[in-house]
């Protein structure tokens, strides 16, 4: 099953590209809610390179690590990747009047509920918007 969420972040598409791809951003936009953030990141922007991410609750409680491989890569316009278990994810960004809308899809995993998968991604794409339009 494929979930698809977008959002429009009102800034041009060169900075929010960069934003998206740089490990030093990601780290500062990539959490579902102010109880998680990101403690480390690295990005090989190219076809056959890796992405990772480690996401902890700020509590210590929990983390987890967030990777895969990048299978195409067109720049300012689409990323796609395939995560370690397989599943895929494409995010397109395309300008559009006042910003640039940012669609992902995904492939949902098994573990946990289409919409709670869907009410996530969308925290960390609405966080991801904030942060652009914020601090870039």
């Amino acid at each position: 099953m494929k979930i698809t969420i977008e959002t429009v972040v009102n800034a041009d598409v060169e900075t929010v590209w960069s934003a998206w791809n740089s490990p030093d951003d990601i780290k500062q936009w990539n959490a579902a809610s102010d109880e998680w953030h990101t403690t480390a990141s690295a990005v090989d922007l190219r076809e056959g390179g890796k992405f990772s991410s480690r996401m902890e609750a700020k509590d210590g409680s929990m983390g987890f690590d967030f990777g895969g491989t990048y299978t195409k890569v067109v720049e300012k316009e689409v990323v796609e990747q395939k995560l370690e278990d397989g599943r895929m994810i494409v995010i397109t960004f395309l300008p559009v009047s006042g910003g640039t809308k940012v669609v992902e899809t995904f492939d949902a995993e098994a573990e946990n509920s289409a919409e709670m998968q869907r009410k996530g991604w969308q925290s960390i794409l609405d966080n991801f918007a904030k942060y652009v339009e914020t601090n870039k």
